[in-house]
Protein backbone atom coordinates (compact mmCIF):
# COMPACT_ATOMS: atom_id res chain seq x y z
CA UNK A 1 0.00 0.00 0.00
CA UNK A 2 1.19 3.31 -0.95
CA UNK A 3 2.48 5.05 2.10
CA UNK A 4 0.18 7.82 3.91
CA UNK A 5 1.20 11.17 3.39
CA UNK A 6 -0.12 14.14 4.89
CA UNK A 7 -2.37 15.87 3.26
CA UNK A 8 -1.73 19.35 1.19
CA UNK A 9 -2.05 22.98 2.86
CA UNK A 10 -4.75 24.71 1.57
CA UNK A 11 -4.97 25.97 -1.99
CA UNK A 12 -7.79 28.27 -1.49
CA UNK A 13 -10.01 26.06 -4.52
CA UNK A 14 -13.17 24.51 -3.71
CA UNK A 15 -12.71 21.32 -2.45
CA UNK A 16 -9.20 21.49 -0.95
CA UNK A 17 -7.91 19.63 1.60
CA UNK A 18 -6.43 21.37 4.57
CA UNK A 19 -4.30 20.13 7.15
CA UNK A 20 -4.08 23.45 9.25
CA UNK A 21 -3.39 26.92 8.80
CA UNK A 22 -1.32 28.38 5.47
CA UNK A 23 2.27 29.49 5.89
CA UNK A 24 5.38 30.57 3.66
CA UNK A 25 6.62 27.05 3.73
CA UNK A 26 3.40 25.46 2.34
CA UNK A 27 3.37 22.86 0.43
CA UNK A 28 0.92 22.95 -2.61
CA UNK A 29 0.05 20.30 -5.04
CA UNK A 30 -1.77 21.59 -8.28
CA UNK A 31 -5.42 19.88 -8.66
CA UNK A 32 -5.34 16.45 -10.62
CA UNK A 33 -7.71 15.93 -14.01
CA UNK A 34 -10.35 13.72 -12.47
CA UNK A 35 -10.19 11.83 -15.56
CA UNK A 36 -6.51 11.08 -14.37
CA UNK A 37 -7.78 10.07 -11.23
CA UNK A 38 -10.33 7.67 -12.47
CA UNK A 39 -7.72 6.29 -14.97
CA UNK A 40 -5.54 5.55 -11.75
CA UNK A 41 -8.26 3.53 -10.04
CA UNK A 42 -9.78 1.85 -12.26
CA UNK A 43 -6.14 0.66 -13.10
CA UNK A 44 -5.60 -0.67 -9.14
CA UNK A 45 -9.82 -1.82 -9.15
CA UNK A 46 -9.90 -4.46 -12.04
CA UNK A 47 -5.58 -5.61 -11.45
CA UNK A 48 -6.79 -6.59 -7.67
CA UNK A 49 -10.45 -7.53 -8.81
CA UNK A 50 -9.64 -10.18 -11.05
CA UNK A 51 -7.54 -12.27 -8.44
CA UNK A 52 -11.32 -12.71 -6.64
CA UNK A 53 -10.54 -15.84 -8.69
CA UNK A 54 -8.09 -17.12 -6.75
CA UNK A 55 -10.15 -17.17 -4.03
CA UNK A 56 -13.27 -18.06 -5.59
CA UNK A 57 -11.32 -21.27 -6.54
CA UNK A 58 -9.85 -21.45 -3.29
CA UNK A 59 -12.46 -21.23 -1.10
CA UNK A 60 -14.49 -23.85 -2.98
CA UNK A 61 -11.75 -26.38 -2.67
CA UNK A 62 -11.82 -26.03 0.88
CA UNK A 63 -14.91 -27.32 1.07
CA UNK A 64 -17.11 -24.17 1.22
CA UNK A 65 -20.34 -24.04 -1.18
CA UNK A 66 -20.69 -21.87 -3.54
CA UNK A 67 -23.44 -19.71 -1.36
CA UNK A 68 -21.20 -19.32 1.40
CA UNK A 69 -18.03 -18.96 -0.59
CA UNK A 70 -20.08 -15.77 -2.54
CA UNK A 71 -21.54 -14.23 0.66
CA UNK A 72 -17.65 -14.04 2.37
CA UNK A 73 -16.66 -11.71 -0.71
CA UNK A 74 -20.34 -9.76 -0.60
CA UNK A 75 -19.97 -9.35 3.48
CA UNK A 76 -16.48 -9.78 4.32
CA UNK A 77 -14.78 -7.88 1.07
CA UNK A 78 -10.94 -7.98 2.18
CA UNK A 79 -9.54 -9.78 0.25
CA UNK A 80 -6.25 -10.77 2.75
CA UNK A 81 -9.08 -11.55 5.40
CA UNK A 82 -11.01 -13.92 3.49
CA UNK A 83 -7.95 -16.22 2.22
CA UNK A 84 -6.74 -16.14 6.17
CA UNK A 85 -10.40 -18.00 7.32
CA UNK A 86 -10.67 -20.27 3.85
CA UNK A 87 -6.63 -21.12 4.49
CA UNK A 88 -6.98 -22.21 8.07
CA UNK A 89 -10.41 -23.98 7.11
CA UNK A 90 -8.64 -25.49 4.03
CA UNK A 91 -6.11 -26.91 6.51
CA UNK A 92 -8.27 -28.13 9.46
CA UNK A 93 -8.66 -25.46 11.89
CA UNK A 94 -11.03 -24.69 13.84
CA UNK A 95 -13.58 -22.48 12.53
CA UNK A 96 -13.53 -20.15 15.80
CA UNK A 97 -9.20 -20.02 15.15
CA UNK A 98 -9.85 -19.55 11.32
CA UNK A 99 -12.70 -16.63 12.03
CA UNK A 100 -10.47 -15.11 14.52
CA UNK A 101 -7.25 -14.73 12.80
CA UNK A 102 -9.99 -13.39 9.83
CA UNK A 103 -11.02 -10.70 12.18
CA UNK A 104 -7.53 -9.65 13.64
CA UNK A 105 -6.46 -9.06 9.75
CA UNK A 106 -9.01 -7.17 8.86
CA UNK A 107 -8.87 -4.68 11.81
CA UNK A 108 -6.63 -2.53 10.20
CA UNK A 109 -9.14 -1.31 7.88
CA UNK A 110 -10.55 0.70 11.37
CA UNK A 111 -7.16 2.75 11.13
CA UNK A 112 -7.64 3.08 7.55
CA UNK A 113 -11.25 4.70 8.08
CA UNK A 114 -10.21 7.18 10.91
CA UNK A 115 -7.73 8.80 8.64
CA UNK A 116 -10.35 8.41 5.41
CA UNK A 117 -13.30 10.06 7.48
CA UNK A 118 -11.47 13.06 7.71
CA UNK A 119 -9.93 13.26 3.97
CA UNK A 120 -13.38 12.18 2.40
CA UNK A 121 -15.91 14.00 4.97
CA UNK A 122 -18.84 12.34 3.46
CA UNK A 123 -22.63 12.52 4.76
CA UNK A 124 -23.28 10.85 7.90
CA UNK A 125 -26.11 8.94 6.06
CA UNK A 126 -23.65 7.96 3.65
CA UNK A 127 -20.63 7.02 5.68
CA UNK A 128 -22.17 3.20 6.65
CA UNK A 129 -21.98 1.91 3.25
CA UNK A 130 -18.82 3.97 2.49
CA UNK A 131 -16.94 1.94 5.80
CA UNK A 132 -17.64 -1.27 3.57
CA UNK A 133 -15.09 -0.18 0.99
CA UNK A 134 -12.51 0.94 3.29
CA UNK A 135 -9.54 -1.40 2.58
CA UNK A 136 -5.92 -1.45 1.42
CA UNK A 137 -6.92 -0.21 -2.47
CA UNK A 138 -9.12 2.22 -1.62
CA UNK A 139 -7.16 3.88 1.19
CA UNK A 140 -4.11 4.08 -1.23
CA UNK A 141 -6.10 5.72 -4.23
CA UNK A 142 -7.46 8.05 -1.75
CA UNK A 143 -4.59 9.12 0.00
CA UNK A 144 -2.19 11.02 -2.40
CA UNK A 145 -4.80 13.08 -3.88
CA UNK A 146 -4.55 16.74 -4.00
CA UNK A 147 -8.20 17.91 -2.88
CA UNK A 148 -11.18 16.39 -1.09
CA UNK A 149 -12.81 16.21 -4.89
CA UNK A 150 -10.27 14.24 -6.01
CA UNK A 151 -10.21 11.89 -3.33
CA UNK A 152 -13.95 11.05 -3.38
CA UNK A 153 -13.59 10.39 -6.80
CA UNK A 154 -10.56 7.77 -6.14
CA UNK A 155 -12.18 6.17 -3.40
CA UNK A 156 -15.71 5.47 -4.89
CA UNK A 157 -14.03 4.49 -8.79
CA UNK A 158 -11.72 1.94 -6.67
CA UNK A 159 -14.59 0.80 -4.36
CA UNK A 160 -17.01 0.44 -6.81
CA UNK A 161 -14.57 -1.48 -9.67
CA UNK A 162 -13.04 -3.58 -7.16
CA UNK A 163 -16.18 -4.59 -5.58
CA UNK A 164 -17.93 -5.79 -8.35
CA UNK A 165 -15.02 -7.53 -10.21
CA UNK A 166 -14.14 -9.35 -6.98
CA UNK A 167 -17.35 -10.85 -6.44
CA UNK A 168 -18.29 -11.11 -9.63
CA UNK A 169 -14.64 -13.53 -10.47
CA UNK A 170 -15.09 -14.90 -6.68
CA UNK A 171 -18.30 -16.29 -8.60
CA UNK A 172 -16.76 -17.62 -11.78
CA UNK A 173 -13.74 -19.00 -9.79
CA UNK A 174 -15.94 -20.96 -7.15
CA UNK A 175 -18.09 -22.65 -10.37
CA UNK A 176 -14.88 -23.38 -11.86
CA UNK A 177 -13.26 -25.31 -8.89
CA UNK A 178 -16.49 -27.35 -9.14
CA UNK A 179 -16.01 -28.01 -12.57
CA UNK A 180 -12.46 -28.74 -12.43
CA UNK A 181 -13.24 -31.46 -9.36
CA UNK A 182 -10.47 -31.89 -6.99
CA UNK A 183 -8.58 -28.64 -7.03
CA UNK A 184 -5.70 -30.12 -4.95
CA UNK A 185 -4.86 -32.28 -8.04
CA UNK A 186 -4.00 -29.06 -10.12
CA UNK A 187 -2.34 -27.34 -7.47
CA UNK A 188 -4.60 -24.61 -6.99
CA UNK A 189 -4.41 -24.49 -2.90
CA UNK A 190 -1.19 -22.35 -3.95
CA UNK A 191 -3.45 -19.90 -5.42
CA UNK A 192 -3.87 -18.01 -2.36
CA UNK A 193 -0.37 -17.82 -0.73
CA UNK A 194 0.61 -16.25 -4.27
CA UNK A 195 -2.13 -13.52 -4.22
CA UNK A 196 -1.54 -12.64 -1.02
CA UNK A 197 2.28 -12.06 -1.43
CA UNK A 198 1.44 -10.19 -4.41
CA UNK A 199 -0.58 -7.58 -2.84
CA UNK A 200 1.53 -7.73 0.76
CA UNK A 201 5.03 -7.38 -1.46
CA UNK A 202 4.75 -3.94 -2.44
CA UNK A 203 3.59 -2.54 0.72
CA UNK A 204 6.79 -3.55 2.21
CA UNK A 205 8.80 -0.40 1.49
CA UNK A 206 10.91 0.59 4.95
CA UNK A 207 13.26 -1.90 7.00
CA UNK A 208 11.10 -1.86 9.41
CA UNK A 209 8.57 -3.59 7.80
CA UNK A 210 10.35 -6.15 5.62
CA UNK A 211 11.98 -6.96 8.99
CA UNK A 212 8.69 -7.62 11.03
CA UNK A 213 7.32 -9.58 7.92
CA UNK A 214 10.58 -11.67 7.75
CA UNK A 215 9.89 -12.64 11.38
CA UNK A 216 6.58 -13.06 11.06
CA UNK A 217 6.73 -15.86 8.34
CA UNK A 218 9.60 -17.38 10.15
CA UNK A 219 7.63 -17.48 13.55
CA UNK A 220 4.47 -19.35 11.45
CA UNK A 221 6.55 -21.52 9.62
CA UNK A 222 8.07 -23.02 12.81
CA UNK A 223 4.91 -22.93 14.88
CA UNK A 224 2.85 -25.17 12.26
CA UNK A 225 3.90 -28.03 12.38
CA UNK A 226 3.14 -27.84 16.17
CA UNK A 227 -0.18 -25.74 17.24
CA UNK A 228 -3.26 -26.44 15.42
CA UNK A 229 -3.98 -24.47 11.95
CA UNK A 230 -5.17 -21.13 12.26
CA UNK A 231 -2.97 -20.91 15.46
CA UNK A 232 0.94 -20.07 13.86
CA UNK A 233 -0.51 -17.05 12.05
CA UNK A 234 -2.59 -15.21 14.66
CA UNK A 235 0.80 -15.94 16.85
CA UNK A 236 3.12 -14.14 14.31
CA UNK A 237 1.06 -11.37 14.68
CA UNK A 238 4.01 -11.23 18.19
CA UNK A 239 6.59 -10.00 15.37
CA UNK A 240 5.12 -6.60 15.35
CA UNK A 241 5.71 -5.61 18.76
CA UNK A 242 9.41 -7.63 19.35
CA UNK A 243 10.80 -5.73 15.79
CA UNK A 244 9.45 -2.67 17.39
CA UNK A 245 11.22 -2.73 20.92
CA UNK A 246 14.53 -4.04 19.00
CA UNK A 247 14.99 -1.27 16.82
CA UNK A 248 13.59 1.26 19.60
CA UNK A 249 16.28 -0.05 21.95
CA UNK A 250 18.99 0.03 18.92
CA UNK A 251 18.04 3.57 18.57
CA UNK A 252 18.34 4.85 21.90
CA UNK A 253 22.15 2.96 21.65
CA UNK A 254 23.95 0.77 24.44
CA UNK A 255 24.70 3.97 27.10
CA UNK A 256 20.85 4.75 27.17
CA UNK A 257 20.10 3.36 29.99
CA UNK A 258 22.28 4.88 32.13
CA UNK A 259 22.32 7.96 30.47
CA UNK A 260 18.24 8.06 31.38
CA UNK A 261 19.23 7.07 35.32
CA UNK A 262 21.80 10.33 35.25
CA UNK A 263 18.97 12.23 34.39
CA UNK A 264 16.70 11.01 36.78
CA UNK A 265 18.74 11.42 39.66
CA UNK A 266 19.65 14.76 38.72
CA UNK A 267 15.88 15.71 38.68
CA UNK A 268 15.69 13.88 41.96
CA UNK A 269 18.32 16.36 43.08
CA UNK A 270 17.08 19.47 41.77
CA UNK A 271 13.49 18.55 43.63
CA UNK A 272 15.09 17.69 47.06
CA UNK A 273 17.29 21.57 46.77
Amino acid sequence: MAEQTAPPESTGAPGAISAGPPGPAAEVRPDKPDAAVVRDALGVGIAVGLSGFAFGVTSAGSGLSLLQTCVLSLLVFTGASQFALVGALAAGGNPYTAAAGAFFLGVRNAFYGLRLSQLLALPRAVRPFAAHWVIDETTAVTLPQPTRRAARIGFTVTGLTLYVLWNLTTLVGALGAEALGDTDAWGLDAASPAVFLALLAPMLKSTTERVTAGLAVLLALTLLPVLPAGVPVLLSALAAPVVLFLMGRAKRGPGAGDEDDAVTQRKKGGRRS
